[in-house]
């Protein structure tokens, strides 16, 4: 079945570019051209997306968290034979 119509994208194909990693309508648009005539099949992509496991959007999730980068790193622990600084 199509869901773009202005660009004849199929329904397995936006399935086929979410599996491939796009988990956006952007990025659907990107790998295909489907949402960027009309605009009336971004929704239906939108559904089709849903909200599932999407690599890229969780990345970026842990990237906005400000608790997350207020975490400073654990210093490193002193080199054995080497005196320690004061």
């Amino acid at each position: 079945m199509y869901v773009c119509s202005c660009f004849g994208v199929t329904e397995q194909q936006v399935k086929d570019h979410a599996a491939a990693g796009a988990c956006t309508p952007r990025q659907i648009a990107s790998a295909c051209k489907a949402g960027t005539d009309c605009g009336g099949c971004v929704r239906t992509i939108q559904a089709m997306l849903g909200r599932g496991a999407c690599p890229r959007r969780e990345l970026l999730d842990r990237k906005q968290t400000p608790a997350t980068a207020a975490v400073p790193a654990p210093l490193p622990e002193p080199a054995s034979g080497l005196p320690e600084a004061a």
